[in-house]
């Protein structure tokens, strides 16, 4: 009997410390500058080979839409690849979907470094990431490896090194489709670009960005989520009770806090204080995404 090669693999989610929208490309997409900071709230990923060819989903949990993006990450390795290999997939999705926290690009890109091993492909990370990027602008992220500086529409990293960090995270009832948010009105696509200078990398050894508390390194999408779902307000404000910080994560509605750096952290999660439907989680900050090197 020939034994199935397996792997099991964490995709792990992200926090935008911040999120700028610095202007419009011609051809409808935004320009963004952010701070990506790895956390360990994370989905786990079940792959094995097959030699027919087929890609073959089965979920252990609620079921996914029939054609999310690690279907459709596999689909592109597949064809840009030409194996002849198959997988079976399985995902134990722990991460809310809306959220505004990268699950399903962190998906993606765990999809594509877990099969680039399986099929004993061995691409390097930055052909892997020609792909992500056609799949979502987080996804060459989360395949980076690293925390990073973000800019143009996902594809421009600078690797920052981020000391230990905690996060409370709080995702309301509510999910918010990205496409929402950037066509509502309300959203500012003018602010000034940062430069990456010794402020920034300061910024980055302190593990939060220059000037918290004044504003800067404000989520440009936070408004105009806020319009759309109420909730968003309503949950900033329960974190910022509670710990004295709030932001809103991408493009919402997770809503996150900075509560310390010790192991344990200083502050612990008020769970049996969310609002019904709600959901939460006290983070660590990953020094580095756990595929780091799965690529080449």
């Amino acid at each position: 009997m020939t034994l199935r090669a397996l792997y099991d693999v964490p995709a792990p989610a992200k926090l935008n410390l911040f999120l700028h929208v610095v202007g419009r490309r011609g051809d409808g997409y935004h320009l963004l500058q952010s701070l990506f900071v790895l956390i360990d709230w994370a989905d786990t990923l079940h792959f094995e080979s097959r030699a027919d060819g087929a890609l073959m989903r089965r979920d252990l949990g609620p079921p996914l839409p029939a054609d999310d993006l690690c279907l459709r990450a596999a689909r592109a390795l597949q064809s840009a690849s030409g194996s002849p290999l198959g997988a079976d997939i399985s995902i134990l999705k722990r991460l809310p979907w809306g959220a505004g926290l990268g699950g399903g690009s962190s998906d993606a890109a765990s999809t594509l470094l877990a099969l680039n091993r399986l099929w004993a492909l061995r691409w390097p990370q930055e052909r892997l990431a020609e792909i992500g990027l056609r799949l979502g602008a987080d996804v060459p992220f989360f395949l980076g490896g690293h925390n990073a500086f973000v800019e143009g529409v996902g594809e421009r990293l600078t690797p920052l090194t981020l000391p230990p960090a905690r996060y409370a995270v709080v995702k309301p009832t509510a999910a918010i489709a990205t496409r929402d948010i950037f066509e509502h009105p309300k959203l500012a696509r003018d602010t000034a670009a940062v430069i990456l200078s010794g402020s920034l990398e300061e910024a980055g050894r302190i593990g939060v960005p220059a000037g918290w508390t004044q504003g800067f390194g404000k989520n440009d999408l936070q408004p105009p989520a806020e319009d759309r779902c109420p909730e968003v307000a309503q949950a900033a404000r329960w974190l910022e009770a509670r710990f004295g910080n709030s932001r809103m994560t991408g493009s919402g509605s997770a809503v996150f806090a900075r509560v310390g750096t010790g192991v344990p952290p200083e502050a612990a999660f008020p769970e049996d204080e969310l609002p019904q439907g709600w959901v939460g989680r006290m983070c660590r900050g990953l020094e580095r995404h756990p595929l780091l090197g799965w690529a080449g």
